[in-house]
Parts: C-alpha cells; sequence; structure tokens
C-alpha cells in the first residue's frame, strides 16, 4: 500500500515539476519575443531615411574606448551605426602572425549587447595593432603573403565570425583596413571575400586608404597609378559597399573657411594639384556599381588639420572650428549624393588630450545635423 501511494506522489509531482517547466518555458520564450520585438523596433526607429535612400551615420571607436563615453557620444552625434574595433595584435611590419587581443574581444561583446538593445547597428572591424600600436597599418607588409593571408582568414575572420559576427547580427563585417603594401594582392582579396560570404550573411565591406592625383602629373608610373589600382581592384566588386578612409590633403593654408574647402574637394589647392576628391569617388562607385562609405572621415583639432588630415598633430596650435569647417564641407558636398552610403566620424569613445580626433562641440552640432 505505500508504495503505490509512493508511485502516485511521485506521478503527481513529476506532473507538477513537468507544468512548471512548462510554464517556465512560455514566460520565457515570451520574453525572448518581446526582446525581439523591442529590438526590430529600435532598428526601425534609428534607420536613416533620405530622399537619397538609406544612410550609415557612423562613429569610429578608439581601441582604448570606455563603453560609459561610447554610449555618451552615440547620443550626442545622433549616430545610427558603430564602428566596433577588436585589436588584432601584430608584433612587427614585416610579421606573418595576427592574434586577436582577448580583452578586446570581451570588450567589444558587452559594448555590442547593449548598442544591440538601443537598435543601434554594428560595423565589426579587425583592427591591426602593430607592435603595441607604435606603428601602422598602411606600412604593413608581411614577409610571406600566403601565411598572411592564412592566419587572417582563419585565426582573426572566422573566430570573429563565429564568436560575434553571426551571434550578434552585426551589420558589416571590415575585412580589412588601409592595408595599402598588399591591397592589390586581388586574388588573395577576392577569395577571403568568398570565404566570408559563405559563412556570414551581413553585409561585407573593405576600407581602402585615401590618395592623391595631380593634374600636371603625366608620367605613366605617376601619381595617378595608386588610383588608378584601386579604381580596378576586383575585390571591389565582391564587397558590398566601399569604404573610404577620407584624408584627402585639401589646402595650402592654416586655416579655412567652410567655402575654401568645398572649393578644395572639387580641385585640391595644395602643391596645386587640383585633384577631383568628389570625381574620383563616384567614378569608384559608378565603376563597381557600389556604394562608397566615408569608412573614417575626421580632422585634428589643430591649425593646417585640413592640409593634413591624416597627422593627429600637424600643428601645436589648437583649431576647434578648423575641424568642424572640414566636417561641413564634406557633408556639403556629399549629403545628398545618392552614392554616398554615409559616413564614420574618427575617432569617438575616448576623450583627453591627447585624442585630437575627438570632435569639438563645433563639430558635433555639424555632425549632429547630418541626415536630420
Amino acid at each position: 500500500m505505500l508504495s503505490k501511494l509512493w508511485l502516485h506522489l511521485k506521478r503527481y509531482k513529476f506532473k507538477y515539476i513537468t507544468l512548471a517547466v512548462l510554464v517556465s518555458a512560455i514566460i520565457f520564450a515570451k520574453e525572448v519575443l518581446i526582446d525581439i520585438v523591442y529590438i526590430e523596433k529600435q532598428y526601425e526607429k534609428n534607420r536613416i531615411i533620405t530622399p537619397w535612400g538609406e544612410k550609415i551615420k557612423s562613429g569610429n571607436l578608439s581601441v582604448d574606448y570606455s563603453i560609459e563615453q561610447a554610449l555618451t557620444d552615440i547620443e550626442r552625434l545622433g549616430l545610427n551605426t558603430v564602428n566596433v574595433p577588436v585589436q588584432i595584435d601584430i608584433p612587427s611590419l614585416t610579421a606573418n602572425a595576427a592574434v586577436i587581443n582577448e580583452e578586446s574581444q570581451k570588450k567589444a561583446i558587452e559594448l555590442i549587447k547593449k548598442l544591440r538593445l538601443r537598435g543601434i547597428n554594428i560595423i565589426l572591424e579587425p583592427y591591426p595593432y602593430i607592435r603595441n600600436g607604435e606603428l601602422y597599418e598602411t606600412q604593413l607588409d608581411p614577409s610571406n603573403k600566403n601565411e598572411w593571408f592564412t592566419n587572417w582568414q582563419e585565426g582573426v575572420l572566422s573566430p570573429l565570425i563565429h564568436d560575434i559576427a553571426k551571434p550578434y547580427k552585426v551589420y558589416a563585417l571590415c575585412i580589412g583596413s588601409n592595408f595599402d603594401k598588399f591591397e592589390q594582392e586581388s586574388n588573395y582579396w577576392t577569395n577571403m571575400v568568398d570565404f566570408v560570404r559563405a559563412v556570414y550573411p551581413g553585409r561585407i565591406t573593405y576600407k581602402t586608404n585615401w590618395w592623391y592625383t595631380a593634374e600636371w602629373d603625366t608620367q605613366k608610373n605617376g601619381l595617378h597609378n595608386t588610383y588608378t589600382a584601386k579604381l580596378n581592384n576586383p575585390v571591389l566588386e565582391k564587397v558590398d559597399f566601399i569604404s573610404v578612409a577620407a584624408y584627402f590633403e585639401l589646402t595650402n593654408q592654416d586655416i579655412n573657411t567652410v567655402e575654401n574647402l568645398v572649393s578644395a574637394l572639387y580641385s585640391t589647392q595644395i602643391f596645386n594639384r587640383h585633384q577631383n576628391v568628389y570625381a574620383e569617388l563616384k567614378s569608384l562607385s559608378m565603376k563597381w556599381d557600389k556604394p562608397v562609405f566615408f569608412g573614417e572621415l575626421g580632422f585634428p583639432k589643430r591649425n593646417k588639420g585640413t592640409i593634413h588630415p591624416w597627422d593627429p598633430e600637424p600643428s601645436n596650435l589648437v583649431n576647434e572650428q578648423e575641424q568642424a569647417n572640414g566636417f561641413q564641407a564634406y557633408k556639403e558636398v556629399f549629403e545628398k549624393e545618392s552614392w554616398i552610403l554615409g559616413f564614420s566620424v574618427f575617432a569617438i569613445g575616448k576623450d583627453d588630450e591627447f585624442k585630437n580626433y575627438y570632435p569639438s562641440d563645433q563639430s558635433i552640432r555639424v555632425i549632429n545635423s547630418w541626415y536630420r
């Protein structure tokens, strides 16, 4: 009798436990569905639709960004996207090895979780950090290209896709940035895009560095050769949009009006090059029928900031208005172009005495008004 009673109790207990588990599962599923709907609504709210199409309004995070500052900057600048870097440690300019920095990856994931809840899109970028950040990726020239590309694909892109890009549904993956010395290794790069396309459903881009041409240069292998090589690089046919780090040298003057900078974008003044930056970017877009995205757009808060925008300290004279004028000039020239996908402000997420590119109050007002 006691044994039968015990079996009945166990049976009822099991039913109650099963019912409790079922109720918990329903509640959990409902909460997940609510989260998904909330995120989708946030994404919809943060899309920027203009008469010229949907636009990206982004900011590049400094590698040493703080999450709190990043979230504050997103609000202040009115961004709908953030370029999130993951530090990739490279020991030298000729090294073939590239290793994901674990702490940087953890911080990126923590931030991306917060960004998704706010409906902010993410561009994920493996950020080359050469010899502890002392050297620039534009000078990287691996001694064995085959080994480097294998390491970059298997040791960098593959785990970033598996651990971040796919599970957190990032908007786009930048497969490489400003690798001037071996950007023309077209077979390697096109194979890289094919590999990424097979395992990652989001958008793919490659960020090419700025260039210069001169109307007086008529040599066969002169200044135009760099631009021609970029224009004809078959990897651009493979990507979804073309990213450009837009540090074009514009003027000869320490201080410039917006009007002068606008004019310089159609005909640069430095060294009388008369480079038509606008026309060359448009040709790049038309050649491959792909939109151009300013993957980095920034000016140091200094006199001469638009002479050499790539130099964080072209002068020791602080000039916040010169930086703002640079942003305003790009806004006036490119905001209404349908072939321009948008821009990413370089750089946000950390503001201290060494961050010469962090936008000034004047620049923030200009950036905030872009695509309003």
